[in-house]
């Protein structure tokens, strides 16, 4: 239970103050948006509840993400924000991916992460977090998060600068889609052999 208090709170500090996060979406010129299908507008446009899943719920098997974007949150449309809860268990990895559309501001909760990104001159940044310390990756490059504790799970909460951040998972995109194995091998230096490897595994 105290841990739960705990975790409230936090929650509560840093959703107060991650809303200095850059934004990147176009301005309205309205208070809000009001989403066609709604007819008598309430504070349920302004409200989300789809977080408490997380609350005395055991650590997922896999790492696992909790949006509060605009697909999510309609009343987020126009205002330049979103958030994600960030679950981690032991041993467990964010791949490389990339928000095309925003910068992230992670926060981080509880555990340790080793975390990274890579910027245009090929230059990688890692960093190793503990609780409460904050990391940001710049719009656009590609980055990680990584749980290399053997005992403990960790929990962040990231900020976008946009209501949708976008989100281009490197090995599905490259590996889940219809490029063909010949121009995959070619670009790895690698067999096709290895690369119906990796695609197997992938799907695993």
């Amino acid at each position: 239970m105290m841990f739960q208090r705990k975790l409230f709170y936090v929650l509560a500090l840093v959703v107060d103050r991650l809303h200095i996060a850059v934004a990147g979406d176009p301005d309205i010129l309205t208070d809000y948006v009001v989403p066609s299908n709604i007819v008598n507008l309430t504070s349920d446009l302004f409200t989300f509840t789809g977080m408490r899943v997380i609350i005395n719920a055991p650590p997922p098997p896999a790492f696992k993400v909790l949006k509060a974007s605009m697909a999510e949150f309609p009343g987020l449309n126009g205002q330049s924000v979103s958030y994600a809860v960030l679950q981690y268990p032991t041993g467990s990895v964010n791949p490389p991916h990339t928000h095309p559309r925003a910068s992230e501001l992670l926060f981080l909760l509880m555990g340790t992460l080793e975390v990274g990104f890579v910027d245009t001159t090929n230059k990688l940044y890692t960093q190793t977090l503990k609780q409460a310390d904050m990391f940001v990756f710049p719009k656009g490059l590609v980055h990680y998060q990584y749980n290399a504790d053997p005992k403990n799970p960790a929990l962040a909460l990231s900020a976008f600068g946009s209501a949708s951040a976008g989100t281009v998972s490197i090995p599905n995109q490259v590996f889940n889609t219809s490029i063909d194995d010949t121009i995959l091998a070619k670009s790895f230096n690698t067999d096709i052999a290895t690369i119906q490897k990796i695609k197997l595994g992938l799907r695993c």
